[in-house]
């Protein structure tokens, strides 16, 4: 497997809206493959495709607490319930942390590797990161979700900080980054005419 290259802002490739996948390719399961690697090296909790420059329709999600990560495929939310402020940070955006809203829970569909439908039922951890990948692959960072423009601020780290937590305590609470979070509430159903045979 291959770490990839992160694209970082203003790269104009993270203003993009990815495009669909048709057809599975040969090649997903190596991309995808490399996508979990690049996020692992990055310590993330998810990675979307434009993320590593590519125009797919694709995201990768990893919970602290799972085994193995989850590859989406044309991903999207279909339902979103309630309103919550989270702390977000972004790989592509560096040393940043910010207020967002984001839903309370979320009902998500994609494929995966395999080509069955998946859907998702989801909330905590796992609702913020599908709604995070899935604004990437619209164009979305999580700073045009900011609830005020002063709720975006510079981490700064001491000098005594082995762990790598910023001076304010906090770990990396984002759609994108693992840190103490708690494991989401989550269902993951294959159901009649989704591939689940």
């Amino acid at each position: 497997m291959t770490v990839l290259r992160m694209r970082i802002l203003p790269d104009p490739v993270l203003r993009r809206q990815a495009k669909k996948v048709g057809k599975i390719p040969l090649t997903m399961k190596k991309f995808t493959a490399d996508m979990i690697e690049t996020m692992h090296a990055e310590f993330g909790v998810g990675l979307a495709a434009n993320q590593v420059g590519s125009l797919q329709k694709v995201a990768v999600i990893q919970l602290p607490d799972w085994e193995e990560a989850i590859v989406l495929i044309n991903p999207e939310i279909v339902k979103r319930e309630g309103e919550r402020e989270v702390v977000e940070g972004c790989l592509s955006i560096p040393g940043y942390r910010g207020t967002v809203t984001r839903s309370v829970s979320v009902q998500a569909r994609a494929t995966g590797l395999d080509g069955k439908v998946i859907r998702i039922k989801a909330d905590d951890l796992l609702a913020q990161a599908l709604e995070h990948e899935t604004d990437h692959l619209n164009g979305i960072l999580y700073i045009d979700h900011l609830i005020t423009p002063d709720s975006l601020w510079k981490i700064t780290y001491s000098p005594d900080d082995e762990d790598g937590e910023d001076d304010e305590g906090e770990g990396d609470e984002a759609g994108e980054t693992a840190a103490e979070n708690e494991a989401s509430h989550t269902a993951v159903i294959l159901g009649p005419g989704d591939g689940a045979e």
